[in-house]
């Protein structure tokens, strides 16, 4: 239930409020899990076990290669090389963080903010061309990656 004193504000259709309960408390631990993850990247160094997806040794690149890279750059403060590897690991850290901040706020307040983007076919398409940019992002850097 959205509890709301004021009427939800909207950006971009997405609407935002507050509730008295964490509808994405999954999303919070989630995103805490990630964050250690990504912490002990940084403090341990990168995996010896061979992440690639299947095409990789083909050169076919897809939009996560590079982000365990990118994870481990972003949390050493390498912003630079971190969007070489992948433009989205910069995001996918502050969006941890952010829903991190957020589930701590909740808990100590009793109040979560919530948000519900429009399930528009227009936010399906960002999406989805937000995806595709990422895609062609990284294959275009195949030679880095594949480095």
């Amino acid at each position: 239930m959205v509890i709301a004193k004021q009427p939800c504000p909207s950006l971009a259709g997405i609407r935002v409020g507050w509730s008295d309960r964490d509808e994405w408390r999954h999303l919070t631990g989630l995103a805490l899990v990630g964050l250690v993850l990504a912490g002990g990247l940084a403090v341990l160094g990168l995996p010896s076990i061979d992440l690639h997806g299947p095409l990789h040794r083909f050169g076919i690149m897809d939009p996560l290669c590079g982000m365990t890279r990118g994870l481990r750059d972003v949390m050493l403060g390498q912003l630079g090389r971190a969007v070489d590897y992948n433009p989205a690991s910069p995001v996918l850290v502050m969006g941890a963080i952010g829903a991190v901040v957020r589930g701590m706020i909740g808990r100590l307040s009793g109040r979560w903010l919530t948000f519900r983007p429009p399930p528009t076919r227009s936010t399906l398409l960002a999406l989805t061309g937000a995806l595709a940019a990422l895609w062609v992002n990284q294959q275009l850097h195949a030679a880095l990656l594949m480095g």
